[in-house]
């Protein structure tokens, strides 16, 4: 579904990207770890068009799609939930859904769409007519993230989902994601800083560190690595 080959992004005179090659398949969940600073964020940002491209190239089921536009790129079925769970806080929790039905023609589609936002997580449904600025943490990342499914995409991308949530919130996000993979196909692309979490519930990974991706493999291939566990992973 995702290609990208020898990838480069800069800032200024700073590489913050090199050469970075990967792939997502259509029904993976593929996760993206390593530590701060690694390029991770700059990663999505290159796929979500909001940093131009040095060098390389970005391919979305077989067309090259790093000229085009950032707006451009949801309508292509890319939906970027950035880190930091950015809401807007000044709208509800429904009007910040309706949002993420822009991109959908059918007005009845967008209302599948919102109910599957509420059945996904019931506390946003609870919570429909409160404005989005005056929720938890937690329930801000539930709405960000599913501000983000609200637009049906056939690629979710998160960033950092789990920063600075309580466990138990983390495990229903994580569960979230797992459910829309496992029931509906959808395809996942996650950067974490909670490596083991992101791991457990991926097909693949890569590990990037400082801008460049230093590991790669299946699953049991990456828990099974003892200098990962080690360099990453705290164990």
């Amino acid at each position: 579904m995702l290609v990208l080959d020898g990838v480069e992004v800069r800032y200024g005179g700073l590489v913050a990207l090199r050469d970075v090659s990967l792939q997502v398949n259509q029904g993976e969940v593929v996760a993206v770890i390593g530590p701060n600073g690694a390029g991770k964020t700059t990663l999505f940002k290159a796929i979500s068009g909001v940093v131009p491209l040095a060098a390389g190239s970005i391919r979305l089921e077989g067309k090259p799609i790093e000229r085009l536009s950032p707006a451009l790129r949801p309508h292509l079925g890319i939906a970027h939930v950035p880190e930091g769970r950015q809401v807007f806080g000044d709208l509800t929790v429904e009007e910040n859904l309706q949002l993420g039905t822009v991109a959908l023609r059918d007005p009845r589609e967008a209302g599948r769409s919102l109910e599957r936002c509420y059945a996904l997580f019931p506390v946003l449904r609870e919570r429909r007519q409160q404005l989005a600025g005056s929720l938890s943490g937690g329930q801000q990342q539930m709405l960000a993230i599913g501000r983000g499914i609200a637009s049906r995409p056939r690629l979710l991308m998160l960033d950092e989902p789990s920063m600075g949530l309580a466990p138990t919130i983390v495990d229903t996000i994580f569960e979230s994601v797992q459910r829309l993979n496992r029931e509906e196909g959808l395809t996942v692309l996650i950067v974490e800083q909670r490596a083991i979490e992101a791991i457990e519930i991926c097909d693949r990974g890569y590990v990037l560190s400082t801008g460049e991706v230093v590991m790669r493999g299946a699953r049991a291939e990456l828990l099974a690595d003892k200098s990962l566990r080690e360099a990453y992973l705290g164990a």
